[in-house]
């Protein structure tokens, strides 16, 4: 099979996989020419939007009540985003295996450990653009990552990360800072 020939299969695979998930998932809105790579699982009526030109590799899981925005020419390499309340990701990101949480999952007090999630256990995430996160990295709720920084694999972030920076490590430390 020719170049020619075979780039056009392979658009057509990517045409046929963005309508069938659109059909299959109804909340979940795909921006132009997103390459779905693997597969995705949405889960417990979270609402996705994907911004154009994202690739999506392996398999990549979005699950709870919340809603979750990926801007333009990402990459999500089997990603999972937990949300209750919102995940935002910025344009041109590169999420490597990791997980983010917006939210606690039950209640810190013994007492209430069993009972819904309270609003203090709930908090956004805010990823700018241009931010690379490493593999098994976690990202907590109410975190806010500057634009073009970068977390290490298996960072554990639990404060805001300033723009332009690597962390690593649990708990998080910056070990380098970009220069502008």
């Amino acid at each position: 099979m020719s170049g020619i020939r075979r780039g056009v299969v392979v658009r057509m695979v990517f045409v046929i996989k963005r309508r069938w998930y659109s059909l299959r998932y109804p909340r979940l809105t795909l921006g132009r020419d997103v390459e779905i790579r693997g597969r995705i699982r949405l889960r417990r009526g979270v609402r996705v939007t994907i911004g154009d030109r994202t690739r999506l590799n392996k398999l990549v899981r979005f699950a709870g009540p919340g809603e979750v925005r990926v801007g333009a020419d990402c990459l999500l390499n089997a990603t999972w985003v937990g949300t209750w309340t919102s995940v935002t990701i910025g344009n041109r990101c590169l999420l490597s295996d990791c997980e983010l949480l917006d939210n606690d999952f039950h209640n810190l007090p013994p007492a209430q450990r069993h009972d819904p999630p309270t609003s203090a256990t709930l908090a956004p995430i805010t990823v700018e653009d241009n931010v690379w996160i490493g593999a098994h990295a976690l990202v907590m709720k109410g975190v806010r990552i500057g634009r073009d920084s970068v977390v290490g694999a298996a960072t554990v972030v639990r404060t805001d990360v300033p723009p332009g920076v690597v962390v690593i490590g649990n708990p998080q430390q910056t070990v380098k800072k970009f220069n502008d």
